[in-house]
């Protein structure tokens, strides 16, 4: 969290727009994708990325830094995907998941140290469908996945997401390292999906259950 209030800051002094907490049932309407498209694939090594979710990503390998920069020129539009394992220092495909997240690459900042940081937003997951190429960096056709629909109306629904909220908010004040700005953005999250992905991204569990 820290480290994306650092990036985010770096952001608004250069006069970007400023990166707002949304849900992907706003924002979704923006990626032109479908099922059979071919998209860049950038690995995570040990990051899930949820859809509506923003998260800073340091990129370091030479694929990676290669497909980040081209999906960036292009229409901003990367796969990501976390590794089945991450110690895996130069991954092949098959060492990746085939169940990811549609990113759009939001800024590209370039580091003191020399490194590349982009800062992503999760938009829709996709699944794998054929690897179409793995140099100069990774390209895959790709199934998207739509997103489960909720009934605003629905009461036993509302009752379960304000107990998460509740849940969420207790673990936000017993956690000294997590900051008191977390517990208003769970606050202001309306979607049923975001939240779940909002509070999925922050868990500290296994990747494999994320």
């Amino acid at each position: 969290m820290e480290d994306f209030k650092k990036y985010l800051m770096q952001g608004l002094e250069e006069e970007v727009e400023f990166l707002p907490l949304i849900s992907t049932d706003d924002e979704n309407s923006s990626i032109k994708l479908n099922s059979g498209d071919v998209i860049p694939v950038l690995p995570l090594r040990n990051t899930v990325l949820f859809p509506g979710v923003v998260i800073p990503i340091t990129v370091g390998r030479d694929k990676s830094i290669k497909a980040v920069r081209e999906a960036y020129a292009a229409d901003k539009i990367i796969g990501v995907l976390t590794q089945k394992d991450s110690n895996t220092e130069e991954p092949e495909f098959q060492d990746l998941n085939v169940l990811g997240t549609v990113a759009k690459i939001i800024k590209m900042l370039k580091m003191p140290d020399g490194s590349t940081t982009v800062i992503i937003q999760g938009k829709l997951r996709f699944t794998v469908q054929e690897v179409v190429a793995t140099e100069p960096y990774f390209k895959a056709k790709v199934n998207v996945l739509p997103e489960s629909k909720t009934d605003a109306n629905d009461a036993e629904l509302s009752a379960v997401i304000s107990s998460l909220k509740d849940l969420a908010a207790n673990v936000i004040k017993l956690s000294p390292n997590i900051p008191t700005e977390a517990n208003i953005m769970l606050r202001n999250i309306e979607a049923p999906g975001f939240l779940v992905n909002f509070i999925a991204n922050n868990l500290t569990i296994d990747l494999k259950e994320k």
